[in-house]
């Protein structure tokens, strides 16, 4: 694993803004990490990057503990921030060069090491140009220049495509995917469809404790809750009666059609009844145009698993 985290814990005050988050990424992977705004994401990657101490616990990057071996970790880890804070006076080549001689790129591989990261995000054509100029688009495409000159292992991204337009969003998301070749990524990101794109897993986070670590399918056929969609011809009450009948239904809904029902069909967790549905229309006659298992969209699955009471966000 290139990325270990243990217990990870951090208070301000009696707050405890992250509380005892463990998991893992692995070579390649590339991780979305979710949750409500102060939910605790952007100080976790801070203590990941060792711009914060935890409280407790600890985590390993590339190998390298964050507390024993801090500049260890910055040399294997490429930190991103929200902010993307760049010097405005300089030009985007400069800066690039500037950034590539603090991270120690030996002189000899630092040209061509600053080529490499300027066309691979992007950002060949603006090099000449001052920082302060740039659009926020390409702004965050010499940010991300930044993070890779180091050849780090492992990406730490802070809602890296914040403020950009859908063309960028697209761009960005086609670098990111790139990058996963070489670089195992861990970023976080308010765009739930970016996720569904390019994730391989997602870690959602709420109220400083990891409450979901799973592949975003898997996440949303869980919260389908075995939900099954069918399309059959026939009479509607006659099918509603038959479906409620079928072993594991609990629930039945149909929309009446001209010629065609719409069924929403939920049947008790772990089960899969289309097969049961199939058999009861081929037995009944009935033509059946559509039966599919229902898939709760990612919005869908954090929803469910952030939303707080009334009470609560009083």
């Amino acid at each position: 694993m290139l990325l270990e985290v243990q217990a990870l814990t951090k208070y301000y005050g009696s707050l405890a803004a992250v509380d005892h988050v463990s998991f893992s990424v692995d070579r390649g992977e590339i991780v979305g990490l979710l949750g409500p705004n102060g939910a605790g994401k952007t100080t976790t990657m801070r203590m990941l990057t060792c711009f914060l101490s935890p409280t407790e616990g600890t985590a390993r990057v590339a190998g390298h503990d964050i507390l024993d071996e801090p500049d260890e970790v910055r040399r294997h880890a490429g930190y991103m921030p929200e902010n993307n804070p760049l010097y405005g006076e300089m030009r985007a080549g400069e800066y690039l060069r500037f950034r590539a001689e603090l991270k120690g790129v030996p002189r000899r591989l630092r040209k061509r090491r600053i080529q490499q990261c300027m066309e691979l995000c992007g950002v060949m054509e603006v090099r000449r140009q001052v920082v302060r100029t740039l659009s926020k688009g390409y702004r965050q495409r010499v940010g991300l220049a930044d993070v890779l000159l180091g050849d780090p292992d492992v990406l730490i991204l802070d809602e890296p495509t914040i403020g950009l337009d859908p063309n960028q969003i697209r761009q960005t998301r086609s670098t990111i995917q790139q990058l996963s070749e070489r670089h195992t990524i861990l970023m976080s990101t308010h765009i739930l469809q970016e996720v569904e794109a390019i994730c391989k897993r997602v870690l959602i986070i709420d109220r400083g404790g990891i409450v979901a670590d799973d592949t975003v399918e898997n996440l949303s056929q869980r919260m389908a809750r075995g939900a099954v969609r069918a399309e059959i011809r026939g009479e509607a009450d006659v099918i509603r009666r038959a479906l409620r009948a079928v072993e594991g239904v609990q629930e039945v809904h149909v929309e009446d059609g001209d010629q065609w029902n719409v069924c929403v069909i939920v049947a008790s967790e772990g089960r899969d009844v289309r097969e049961a549905i199939f058999a009861l229309a081929s037995r009944n006659g009935w033509p059946l145009r559509e039966l599919t298992m229902s898939r709760a969209s990612l919005e869908d699955v954090f929803h469910r698993i952030t939303v707080r009471d009334e009470g609560e966000n009083a």
